[in-house]
């Protein structure tokens, strides 16, 4: 299968991002689910190489970030409220907002830490520091990683087209995320499941978890 460039003469439309939509049956018939992509051949021993994990390293980054937020908060709050705690927080959002989601994806993978539970450990604060439910972005996230970008079954597509220019600006302080976060909160302190989440989780995990779709709350 073949997919045309876009050009000037072709425009983008907007498909449907839904997991539950038009866009996501199609992407199965299509074969894009869970497809077989490419793959750099790597030799296994070289592999095994370059995923070499250490705790040291990980660890002195991990104090290292802690301790410039520490600093940096406790600086903005000595401060207050004179104009100047603006340049300590400044540097203190920007830590916060980048390197949290960074780490929540590395530890998530497991890639830090050589010890597992230290990297099980720091997802959780960085799941708590980004807003994230930590079992469902376990899970949204493997789906990311086999259908990547493939609309309809990619669950993270950072900005469907046409962009939404009012939404990627809203991004840049949290509130459609909170908003979803807070939602998705309730629902599953419920016992609830939305209906997108449901075509990611698996069965018996959402078993285990006594959830129930609740598609009329999603």
């Amino acid at each position: 299968m073949s997919i045309a460039p876009a050009t000037d003469s072709v425009p983008q439309q907007s498909g449907d991002y839904s997991l539950v939509g038009a866009d996501s049956r199609r992407a199965v018939e299509r074969g894009l689910a869970e497809a077989d992509w490419y793959q750099t051949p790597v030799p296994r021993e070289e592999m095994r190489e370059l995923l070499e994990r250490s705790d040291g390293p990980a660890l002195r980054d991990t104090i290292i970030w802690f301790g410039l937020l520490a600093a940096f908060g406790t600086a903005g709050y000595l401060l207050w409220p004179s104009p100047w705690c603006l340049a300590p927080f400044s540097i203190y959002w920007v830590i916060y907002g980048s390197s949290s989601d960074a780490r929540w994806h590395e530890f998530g993978h497991g890639t830090a830490f050589k010890t597992d539970w230290l990297n099980d450990a720091f997802y959780e604060i960085a799941s708590f520091m980004v807003m994230r439910e930590s079992i469902v972005w376990r899970w949204s996230h493997t789906r990311h990683h086999s259908d990547t970008i493939v609309v309809g079954r990619d669950p993270e597509i950072a900005v469907p087209r046409p962009p939404n220019v009012a939404r990627m600006l809203a991004g840049f302080v949290g509130v459609p995320a909170a908003m979803r976060y807070f939602r998705s909160l309730f629902l599953h302190a419920r016992g609830g499941l939305g209906a997108e989440e449901a075509t990611f989780i698996a069965a018996d995990a959402q078993r285990r978890g006594d959830c129930r779709r609740e598609d009329n709350l999603v």
